[in-house]
């Protein structure tokens, strides 16, 4: 899905895996639809803070997280609705249990139509979501490798010494998803790493399943200012809070790629 680049006038941008998922959820929480609205560890976390929201109202809705992979996301007791960052939907799981492009395409077209009949874009959307919320940004850090025993060794460093500050955020948690068991974390038990930083960053490192690579999956977020009464136009400050989250983004994977050696 492309959108009109706000940084530079006549360019268009990609929206990134997290934020078509976000705007897909927030398309199906307002449907009414009830049941588990999943998402993968490595997707934004945006996701838990919009099913909230409407379970606060009495929904009957919940979040959940899963292991990377659909195979994961289509054993989610009672689906609703899923996705993972990398380009992956499922937005009528009783029709179709597994990443839909045909359909997540149909409901973005609606969801666009929808919002252009009343003056507005998929990117006020997400202002509108980011206002609420802060600015949930996400973003990679890929290494490809010949020698596999760099990432091995790389993984090992990680839970020998891991890092306590990332571009500039305290590492405040450290999960060893190895380590972990349904009852402890949530998951079952997986080759990979959760820090969780200070104001609500993320960082998730893990051996690519397909690619000799190693990845980490970056969040962070921003506080986006508002006016004491809530009201006035909000694109200029989410804007703002974008390009700092940016800058953000760019410094824990400058930290986090020296603290790996790769």
């Amino acid at each position: 899905v492309a959108v009109p680049d706000r940084l530079i006038a006549g360019h268009w941008r990609m929206l990134h895996g997290d934020e078509v998922g976000v705007l897909l959820a927030d398309a199906v929480l307002a449907s009414g639809r009830h049941g588990a609205y999943a998402a993968t560890i490595v997707s934004s976390s945006l996701l838990g803070r919009l099913v909230t929201e409407h379970a606060d109202t009495g929904a009957a809705v919940r979040h959940e997280e899963t292991l990377t992979g659909f195979k994961w996301l289509t054993k989610v007791d009672g689906l609703a609705y899923a996705y993972e960052e990398a380009l992956g939907y499922c937005v009528a799981p009783d029709l179709v249990r597994d990443k839909d492009g045909i359909s997540a395409t149909l409901l973005i077209c609606d969801l666009a139509a929808r919002l252009a009949a009343d003056g507005h874009t998929l990117v006020d959307r997400l202002d509108e979501i980011a206002a609420r919320h802060g600015l949930h940004a996400t973003d990679q850090l890929s290494v490809r490798v010949h020698d596999l025993s760099l990432i091995s060794d790389a993984m090992t460093r990680l839970r020998a010494e891991p890092p306590q500050v990332l571009g500039g955020l305290a590492v405040q948690r450290v999960d060893d998803l190895a380590d972990g068991s349904v009852e402890t974390t949530g998951l079952a038990p997986t080759d990979g790493m959760r820090l969780m930083l200070a104001e609500r960053g993320r960082v998730v490192v893990r051996p690519s399943g397909t690619e000799p690579k190693l990845k980490a999956y970056l969040e962070v977020v921003v506080p986006v200012e508002r006016d004491t009464d809530g009201t006035g136009d909000i694109t200029e400050t989410v804007q703002a809070a974008r390009i700092a989250a940016a800058g953000r983004l760019d410094a824990i994977k400058t930290d986090l790629a020296a603290h790996l050696r790769l």
